[in-house]
């Protein structure tokens, strides 16, 4: 099977299972929506989540994931089978001591933090209090979700992404079944949803322990701690801790500048932002995950017209659904906010404002997907340095611009910054790479990029008419609104195909070849 069938399948199942973890997710944020809406509850669950979340990317599934596969790819080609498995156990060992320490030290230092991620919280005690204490319930998680990182870098090296792209769909499960079990009987409801966390960071890494098993993989303890390979994993995750840590304090200023905003306002970009995550985890990190193994594979043979031919594929592949994705939310984003959310505590003017941050953060969808895409190659070619210092101008940007528009825009400057910032950091990002391995074939990326901003805007269109007669100001579900919904998300769907095939993209026609291949298989 050729790289690009074996990328498009892999990438297949991981959107798949991502799309189903994202109906769960909206499904999670339909409940909170309806049992908390957006204010100093939520503020505060939302901040205490991102911190224990935001510790999950840096040591978790970003940097562990994209310093373990090259590795332990360079391992399973060149290394016998026993020194595969002492790399495996020995990284196994390494990691879960250390998250454990995380753990402790987190919920230690919980005020410090969370005065430092949210410092307008210090002057409400009852909000600041309650936020210090859902963090160190929630603290935890990060170890749960560290191994789970850890079973995901594992897993997916042997070409198995099912295990690991379907358990966040526990998580969800786990918060929903907690915010309903839960919520009539505390004190303090919102402490339902922190358990939920913690239930479903458990149960995601208890998920993985039978796909390791059929791989071959044994858990267990090795000793000494000492091991070359785990070493050089080590050395990779260094700088890309250093540039994750600074693309998430992207998170933390946005987090930090909206605590001084109007009541609400961190609740709206939280909201606003799990519609974009819907695209990115489905199509984008699903590619970006599918691409890494090949990556990794070519560049540790040597064959760096293979990574340029790959990287070429992906970032079309990616553009080819993210535009049309990007287009859909920024017409439809008042449609699709007042059907999942505006019911219950979740008003009116709650749709109205986290419609703002939705226009703002879908403007750099293209953007954040093409760094998602073009940073793994960096990544397998053992080069974690430049991002970060990509990073570091992106950090730079977000915050100049976030303190700039914050007062004209209020929330949805600080969306606005953060789109802008990540144009920068995939500009830099795709000039230093070609400085690097040479051309990346620009002319038919530009050309495919083209083809697909023409066909969007006509889905674009045809979607904006069949919803405009829609009553959208008013609050509660109703199958007229569902149904105008549904029938411009699938008349746009339609437009964006037929248009394609008519301006003969490629992408689709490598799209409707996937899927006779996978039928005729199936016959």
């Amino acid at each position: 099977m050729s790289d690009r069938r074996k990328i498009a399948e892999a990438a297949g199942i991981v959107g798949g299972a991502t799309l189903l973890s994202r109906i769960f997710g909206f499904l999670r944020d339909m409940i909170i929506a309806q049992l908390f809406g957006a204010g100093t509850a939520t503020d505060a669950f939302f901040v205490a989540f991102r911190i224990p979340n935001l510790l999950r990317r840096l040591v978790g599934e970003g940097s562990l994931t994209v310093s373990f596969i090259p590795i332990y790819s360079e391992y399973l080609s060149q290394k016998t089978q026993e020194e595969s498995e002492g790399l495996v156990q020995a990284s196994f060992t390494v990691l879960s001591f250390f998250l454990i320490l995380l753990t402790l030290l987190g919920v230690l230092f919980s005020p410090w933090i969370v005065r430092a991620m949210a410092y307008g919280f210090s002057q409400d005690p009852e909000k600041f209090r309650l936020t210090v204490s859902l963090t160190r319930l929630m603290f935890p998680y990060i170890l749960f979700i560290g191994l789970v990182a850890w079973a995901m870098g594992v897993l997916n090296t042997h070409g198995h992404f099912t295990g690991p792209a379907l358990a966040p769909v526990f998580l969800n499960l786990a918060i929903i079944a907690c915010a309903l079990g839960l919520y009539g009987f505390l004190a303090e409801p919102v402490w339902a949803l922190a358990f939920g966390v913690l239930l479903g960071g458990g149960i995601q890494f208890l998920f993985q322990i039978p796909f390791l098993r059929r791989t071959g993989i044994v858990l267990k303890f090795r000793f000494p701690l000492s091991h070359p390979g785990v070493r050089r994993i080590g050395a990779l995750m260094a700088p890309s801790v250093l540039g994750l840590a600074v693309t998430q304090l992207n998170v933390i200023i946005s987090t930090f500048l909206a605590s001084y905003l109007p009541e609400g306002s961190v609740s709206y970009l939280y909201y606003a932002d799990r519609l974009l995550e819907f695209p990115m985890g489905i199509f984008a990190i699903a590619i970006a995950t599918a691409v890494l193994p090949a990556l990794s594979e070519q560049a540790a043979k040597g064959r760096i017209g293979e990574v340029k031919e790959t990287l070429s594929f992906a970032l079309r592949l990616t553009f080819f659904v993210i535009l049309p994705a990007m287009v859909g939310l920024i017409v439809l984003r008042t449609p699709i906010l007042n059907v999942l959310f505006q019911r219950g505590a979740f008003s009116a003017f709650s749709t109205e404002m986290t419609a703002q941050a939705l226009l703002y953060y879908a403007l750099g969808l293209a953007a954040f997907a093409g760094v998602r895409i073009v940073t793994p190659v960096f990544y397998s070619l053992q080069d974690t340095r430049t991002p970060v210092r990509v990073a570091f101008a992106g950090l730079a940007a977000n915050a100049a611009l976030g303190v700039v528009l914050m007062f004209p825009l209020k929330h949805g400057g600080l969306a606005l910054a953060t789109s802008l910032a990540a144009g920068l950091h995939f500009s830099l990002l795709v000039i230093l790479l070609r400085r690097k391995i040479g051309p990346l074939g620009a002319r038919g990326i530009l050309r495919s990029l083209g083809k697909n901003l023409a066909a969007s805007f006509l889905m674009g269109v045809s979607a904006y008419m069949i919803c405009l007669p829609g009553e959208w100001a008013t609050s509660g579900f109703t199958p007229e609104k569902l149904g105008l919904l549904a029938l411009a998300l699938i008349v746009g769907i339609s437009v964006y195909g037929l248009a394609s095939y008519l301006l003969r993209s490629e992408e689709i026609k490598a799209a409707v070849d996937l899927v006779r291949n996978r039928l005729a298989k199936n016959a």
